[in-house]
């Protein structure tokens, strides 16, 4: 029997937070296009600057060095992803830049959530455009879903957001990963670099590869995931309890024995203990099947759907 989260989260009507360790790599030049539709998994030729898209940077062999949300930004493109690795994974992406009209560097602007049912109000109420990508004073304001909006501005204009989101509440980082968790949003962190392919990470259902567009990097092994059903693994959503502190590495039920099943990707948890993780498990693997925290034999963990199918 499957199951949904029954971990909720009550947002304010209209919050915000800074998000700290989030950033963006930045990206000009009159090749800063074409360069990157020739290095990522999603089609930069075909976006349009009232839209973002999720996407990655693969090594040769598929592998991911980073995964991000993608938009147009201050006469260029931003690559926002979070913080942990960054460094490594701007020297991956720049690494033939040399060759082409194109500055990637990574981005000093600050990263603000706005959340809450009014959000999509308040950005009205500061922005000209109705787009899910907007201009705003030194950066942008991006649609992540119905309840999220990114800001990423100059740190010198953070004063006067905060005047205009007076009557909001400021709340913790916590809640907005809370919602890319029970979204089943992925992210790639410094120890999950270099270790998936796009479709483990579940990124073609979430539109963050295309398999239209040309040639790039790590394309031949994505695409035989996809035409010859190469891939084994997919990312899926657990729900259970957890220690302040405790480590997210996994172990699965085996009969009346217990193996490793890995490290999340992504997780949350809030002051009762209740706690959301994504982690990359087998396809096939039963939808009953227990789990627990390596360092807790006590904790119970099991499966739970995402809000999207798994099919492509």
């Amino acid at each position: 029997m499957s199951a949904t989260s029954s971990v909720s989260l009550n947002l304010p009507s209209l919050a915000w937070t800074l998000l700290p360790d989030w950033q963006a790599i930045a990206v000009t030049g009159a090749d800063s296009k074409s360069y990157l539709q020739g290095q990522v998994t999603c089609d930069v030729v075909q976006l349009d600057a009232e839209h973002s898209t999720l996407g990655a940077h693969c090594d040769a062999k598929g592998k991911i060095w980073s995964l991000f949300r993608l938009f147009h930004h201050n006469q260029g493109y931003a690559l926002w992803q979070h913080k942990s690795g960054i460094e490594t994974a701007l020297q991956e992406i720049k690494k033939y830049s040399v060759f082409s009209k194109v500055d990637l560097e990574l981005s000093s602007q600050i990263s603000i959530g706005v959340l809450g049912e009014q959000a999509d109000s308040f950005i009205d109420s500061i922005t000209d455009g109705r787009g899910d990508v907007r201009s705003i004073t030194s950066g942008s304001a991006i649609k992540i879903d119905s309840q999220r909006w990114l800001l990423l501005l100059d740190e010198g204009e953070l004063d006067n957001l905060k005047q205009q989101l007076q009557g909001a509440e400021e709340i913790s980082a916590d809640n907005w990963d809370y919602i890319d968790v029970v979204s089943g949003i992925p992210r790639v962190t410094q120890s999950q670099q270099n270790t998936h392919i796009p479709q483990t990470l579940n990124l073609q259902v979430l539109g963050g590869v295309s398999f239209e567009k040309g040639c790039y990097t790590g394309q031949e092994t994505v695409a035989r995931a996809k035409y010859r059903g190469t891939n084994k693994k997919v990312m899926r959503l657990l729900q259970g309890s957890a220690n302040e502190n405790t480590a997210f590495t996994f172990e699965r039920q085996v009969g009346e024995n217990w193996r490793g099943a890995g490290e999340a990707i992504a997780q949350y948890r809030n002051q009762q203990g209740e706690a959301l993780a994504l982690i990359v498990l087998n396809k096939d693997i039963e939808f009953d099947t227990q789990f627990r925290l390596a360092e807790d034999s006590n904790s119970a963990w099991s499966l739970v759907e995402l809000p999207y199918d798994l099919e492509e």
